[in-house]
């Protein structure tokens, strides 16, 4: 049997064993309670009472070096979710996820990270460049009671990005309980194309995550029945903030979305199906903005919008059931048939006009398979890529400094997504055909149907670092918690580290 039959053996055979055990559920009656049924559905139920919190920009000063100095703080803490209910939560500088922290691009940022909790934990800066030993992964832990401060020089286009901890085996737990938070990067031509940017007002942070309530109000981690994914909670949080409305005073807005959750992909849109433009996803601006009336996030994902609205009118943001791609059964029990009302815009009788958005953003120079030195191959798992689950001792790939180099990558089965690291990638094809326009501006996390491959093109860093890797993994946090992440260092010429 050849080594791709095998393969579709296992899948076949995967899949079946799946089927029989949802008709062995429906057909015996077993009960989800307590597991989150299959099938959520708030549309239309949710009564929007409570105004959304925006995340405060994160105080900082200048250093004697005019280094941006910023502070955090991981700590224990409480929000109350609903009134008179205390949930205890983690978060940084405050109770619940944290602050958004803002710099321009040929900035020096230093991060002093203070830890505050019983145990370790990490600060990655999630679609950062920046070097292997400031990436805030698995290896740079920060203990109980100690500071860490990673310096480097913000080098990449405006875009939105996050911070969260990656300890290893426990980053779902840790971003479950509320350490988040976004950063955003400015640069000098990010102001000039009339895009809203007052931050707070008609330029939104909006932070997604589904949470469950045990009955104590406390945050509930357990997972439906039969879930390949990771926990899929049925209460939908954005910064923090249940049943949120904004009150909209300009006749456009940006909202900057974040999927933050640890295993739910979302499909935005409006509950009137009215058309919004996707003008910047993770890495930065679009190279045109691009009109639809969806677009899809997989946990870690970003994407900007701008929404334009009539006086005295409401908009409801949804999230569709997604299209994963997946068979029936993974389908349902991935959350592939759940919908969310998740936040509505109420615009005032009387909106201050906006500038048209441009029909050219930026340029996005492609990056030329033709250049590239090495092709790789990643089949991800539930618990491990390449066969191999994740050892902090071995390094899986070495990479040559400032080359580019393709990466064919299949999740294997049931839904996957795949974070790289250190850099922004392009996409080449899926499944051979040319990525749609939201996959054509620079990413850092994909989203990958069940057994179908997705190539991508990177240009790696100058810098090398052979004793630090950068990590590569599956983004739905219960996968790689589990083993579904690998190592990459980056080396200099002549190294003769094995390729």
């Amino acid at each position: 049997m050849t080594k791709k039959m095998a393969c579709n053996h296992r899948n076949l055979r995967c899949r079946t064993t799946q089927f029989l055990v949802l008709c062995t559920a429906v057909f015996t009656g077993v009960s989800a309670a307590g597991c989150f049924a299959v099938g959520q559905n708030t549309v239309n139920q949710i009564e929007f009472v409570n105004e959304l919190a925006i995340p405060p920009l994160a105080v900082s000063r200048l250093d004697h070096s005019g280094r941006r100095v910023f502070a955090l703080q991981a700590r224990e803490g409480h929000k109350e979710f609903r009134p008179g209910v205390r949930t205890r939560t983690w978060g940084i500088n405050g109770g619940h996820l944290g602050p958004t922290l803002r710099a321009a691009r040929g900035e020096t940022v230093i991060v002093n990270v203070l830890n505050q909790l019983d145990e370790a934990t990490t600060m990655h800066w999630h679609g950062m460049h920046l070097p292997a030993r400031m990436d805030g992964g698995p290896h740079q832990p920060i203990a109980s009671g100690r500071t860490w401060s990673p310096t480097w020089t913000v080098d990449q286009p405006a875009a939105t990005l996050w911070y969260h901890p990656h300890p290893h085996g426990s980053t779902a737990r840790h971003v479950y309980r509320g350490l988040a938070g976004m950063f955003i990067i400015d640069d000098e031509s990010s102001g000039s194309f009339g895009l809203p940017a007052e931050y707070g007002v008609n330029d939104i942070p909006v932070i997604v995550q589904d949470v469950a309530f045990d009955g104590d109000g406390q945050l509930d981690r357990r997972r439906r029945w039969f879930n390949q994914v990771g926990f899929l909670g049925d209460t939908i949080l954005v910064n923090g903030t249940i049943a949120p409305y904004i009150e909209v005073v300009d006749d456009r807005i940006r909202l900057r979305l974040l999927n933050a959750s640890t295993a739910r992909v979302y499909d935005f849109g409006f509950s009137d199906d009215r058309p919004f433009l996707l003008v910047a996803t993770d890495g930065g601006l679009l190279p045109a903005p691009y009109e639809t009336t969806r677009t899809m996030l997989s946990p870690g994902e970003r994407a900007e919008i701008v929404v334009t609205l009539d006086p005295s009118t409401r908009a409801v943001l949804r999230s569709y059931p997604p299209s994963l791609g997946s068979d029936f059964a993974n389908n349902r029990f991935s959350g592939g048939s759940d919908s969310f009302d998740i936040v509505e815009l109420r615009a005032a009788t009387e909106l201050r006009a906006s500038p048209e958005v441009p029909t050219h953003l930026v340029e996005v120079p492609s990056v030329n398979s033709s250049e590239a030195v090495q092709i790789r191959r990643f089949d991800v798992t539930t618990r491990a890529i390449n066969g191999q689950d994740m050892d902090m001792g071995r390094i899986d790939a070495v990479v040559d400094a400032g080359t580019v180099e393709i990466w064919e990558v299949t999740g294997i089965s049931v839904p996957h997504n795949f974070h790289v690291h250190g850099v922004q990638f392009q996409v080449l094809d899926i499944d051979g055909s040319p990525p749609p326009p939201p996959l054509q501006g620079w990413k850092d996390t994909v989203y990958l149907m069940p057994d179908v491959t997705t190539r991508i093109i990177i240009t790696f860093p100058d810098e090398a670092d052979p004793k630090r890797p950068y990590m590569y993994h599956c983004h739905l946090l219960r996968h790689e918690d589990r083993g579904a992440m690998g190592q990459f260092v980056i080396v200099g010429p002549g190294s003769g580290a094995k390729r």
